[in-house]
């Protein structure tokens, strides 16, 4: 398709078209890269990051030792699935930044890819932009129909990789290690710690640094027992690439919205333009009505479950960071109760990462996961507790989170027999 002449004086926003598809032709930025730029300067700020210093290493090693010991007392499950230790690596942002891209990467590029529209047919000269047009055709876009679905298709993608690059560039300025989002990563026997924001989070509460340190990587190594977990894994998964199929579909349904702008249906009809520029142009200047409502009645009901699955996860994994600080560090109710703080007071790469992948992580949704795992330890205890990760099926549903009586109930019930009958 040809575009339109830039130096149409007559119809500027045409011109403005014709630039950006130039722009955005096949010699444009490879969007993965243009991804991974952009959050590593979010992240560093533009400046390169000094390493990480030996003897800090040297200090990370020894605390995560004693911490891997206590959580798998704690937990009565090994920290990776093979049981084999493991090595916690002391990280700066980017290096963080870059390993959360590539760990997430499945997910966030199905996110941001909306399913091929079909080819045109042949004979339509409107949508293909044919030379060949009718000089009575009362169509005056010249095929700009077809050209708002391709710019469509190439933008979204583009806004949205730029919106993760900056999501994941933010979390990575206040994340203290792997989990700041009780998601899974790519497995590895290397667990990430951020010591920069360790450190700087316990000068800002006033804290022990080392005692701090250890806290943290039990508190990570805790949430590392679970989400590698295959059973738990595979269901978060699942949930994941379900809530990227609705946001794809949110992507291709843009392409729509911009093709209706550009009177594609009426023009097929045979019905006139319908060229609405006013629409069009409010469309281009809000970036938030250019990506259309991407919470579908789908992705609702995917958000809902994944957020009572993180929920739990997370106040799991502060359990388990309590019981191991009661034993091994001095400061532990001011870390938790820091920690807690520092939760519910979430910055917005924080807030902006959870509404990416689906999560609503506020305050409520904070206690609502510490009640759960408060309820299941008074009427079960620690055994009861410890049954949450063990076949699949334990795993609670949304309503069981705000009932962990229940929730023991329906564990307790026989399992159907697959053999009967």
């Amino acid at each position: 398709m040809t575009p339109p002449d830039a130096g149409d004086a007559a119809n500027p926003f045409q011109s403005l078209l014709g630039d950006l598809m130039h722009m955005l032709g096949s010699n444009g930025p490879d969007l993965w890269e243009m991804t991974r730029a952009f959050a590593l300067n979010v992240a560093t700020g533009g400046t390169p990051e000094t390493n990480v210093e030996p003897l800090q290493r040297i200090q990370v090693e020894q605390l995560s030792r004693v911490a891997e010991l206590n959580v798998i007392e704690a937990t009565g499950m090994p920290v990776t699935p093979d049981g084999r230790r493991l090595t916690c690596v002391p990280v700066g942002r980017g290096d963080w930044t870059v390993r959360a891209l590539e760990s997430w990467r499945p997910v966030l590029q199905a996110m941001a890819a909306p399913a091929q529209a079909p080819d045109p047919p042949a004979e339509d000269a409107h949508a293909t932009g044919s030379s060949d047009l009718d000089p009575h055709d009362p169509d005056p876009t010249g095929g700009m129909a077809a050209m708002l679905g391709q710019m469509a298709s190439t933008i979204g993608p583009m806004f949205s990789g730029l919106q993760v690059g900056s999501v994941v560039g933010h979390l990575s300025q206040r994340t203290l290690g792997q989990y700041p989002l009780a998601l899974p990563w790519s497995p590895s026997e290397e667990l990430l710690l951020v010591t920069s924001n360790i450190v700087e989070f316990a000068s800002d509460w006033s804290l022990p640094e080392e005692e701090t340190l250890l806290w943290v990587s039990a508190r990570e190594l805790a949430s590392n027992s679970v989400l590698t977990r295959p059973a738990i894994r595979a269901r978060f998964e699942e949930l994941l690439l379900a809530l990227a199929g609705s946001q794809a579909a949110a992507q291709q349904d843009l392409a729509g919205r911009l093709r209706g702008l550009g009177g594609g249906e009426e023009i097929e009809a045979g019905l006139g333009s319908g060229m609405d520029l006013e629409s069009l142009q409010g469309m281009l200047g809000d970036p938030e009505a250019l990506l259309g409502d991407l919470l579908t009645p789908e992705t609702r009901y995917t958000s809902d479950q994944l957020t009572s699955l993180a929920v739990v996860v997370d106040a799991y994994a502060d359990h388990i960071a309590t019981l191991v600080g009661t034993k091994l560090v001095g400061a532990h109710t001011q870390l938790a109760e820091a920690w807690y703080r520092r939760r519910t007071e979430r910055g917005k790469g924080e807030e902006a990462a959870g509404a990416l992948f689906g999560l609503d992580l506020d305050q409520s949704a904070v206690d609502r996961g510490r009640a759960f795992v408060a309820g299941v330890i008074e009427r079960a205890g620690q055994d009861g507790l410890a049954r949450l990760w063990e076949p699949a099926r334990n795993l609670p549903t949304p309503a069981e989170v705000d009932a962990p009586g229940l929730w023991l109930e329906r564990i307790d019930l026989p399992q159907p027999d697959a053999t009967a009958g």
